[in-house]
């Protein structure tokens, strides 16, 4: 299969890249930066969120499929985000129609359904057809891109599988973390899955490892073909209790939960 993968110079994008190209597929990469030295194969420096530079590599390169990783990863103000999440989505769907490449597969965020309590949660685990409740500006712009990829999936007939990410890391490294973890090695299955799965429609799965403590459901993930084989809890020695560690279980969303992050949706300074 035939991938363009957005973010492609990301911390997420450069393992996924290497672990498609292991799997047999062929990555073409895109991001606003120029291509890290040593890595090979074709490459595009461009800003998604111009649809015109975007439609010029579908153009060039026939496509099976996308993998969009390309985003801000942290919270910024509403129209920010929605540029950097929703904007970007809808010019590689509108390339994908015109195109017909008929595979999307997003970066989701856990933060789509940040501020679900965790008490109360059925069996401790949230399930995906929980109502959106993101936690910030940045949970916003991921339900509102999956919004998106629905449309497109009822509009279009597209697959677009959405991968609610949860914690991207080489290891855990708090407490959440262990609820939360996603290794670099089942972060490629994952995508991986996503690609291949037959005939999905539009899905969302939750983007964790098999982890003992989860608090997202695994489930719909298996049934599109991911199959987690790590678990944080092998880290458990190494993790170190913090005073915020209470604060954080609250909601799912864990830190972008709390007051920290609030702010107003608009800036009114100029």
């Amino acid at each position: 299969m035939k991938v363009l993968v957005t973010g492609a110079a990301g911390s997420i994008g450069r393992v996924v890249t290497v672990g498609l190209v292991d799997r047999g597929h062929t990555v073409v990469g895109l991001d606003r930066v120029p291509q890290p030295d040593g890595d090979e194969g074709a490459w595009y420096t461009v800003d998604a969120t111009d649809p015109d530079a975007v439609a010029a590599v579908f153009e060039e390169e026939p496509l099976d499929a996308v993998v969009h990783l390309a985003g801000h990863p942290g919270e910024a103000s509403l129209p920010d985000s929605l540029a950097s999440h929703v904007i970007t989505t809808g010019a590689l769907l509108d390339a994908m129609v015109e195109h017909d490449v008929r595979r999307f597969v997003y970066a989701s965020s856990n933060h789509a359904v940040g501020r679900t309590p965790r008490a109360g949660l059925a069996d401790g685990v949230l399930r995906v057809d929980a109502r959106p409740r993101p936690d910030t500006f940045y949970g916003v712009g991921k339900v509102a891109a999956e919004a998106l990829m629905s449309l497109y999936a009822d509009r279009y007939g597209l697959d677009a599988v959405a991968c609610r990410i949860g914690s991207f890391l080489e290891r855990p490294e708090t407490v959440r973390n262990l609820s939360t973890w996603l290794s670099h090695d089942d972060c490629v299955r994952m995508v991986d899955a996503a690609l291949t799965a037959t005939a999905p429609g539009f899905a969302v799965l939750y983007g964790i490892s098999r982890n003992t403590r989860a608090w997202w459901d695994l489930e719909p993930g298996r049934a599109l073909g991911y199959d987690p084989q790590d678990d944080a809890e092998r880290f458990l020695d190494s993790i170190v209790a913090g005073e915020w560690d209470e604060a954080h279980g609250a909601h799912v969303g864990g830190p972008y939960a709390t007051a920290e992050f609030e702010r107003p949706a608009l800036d009114r300074s100029s």
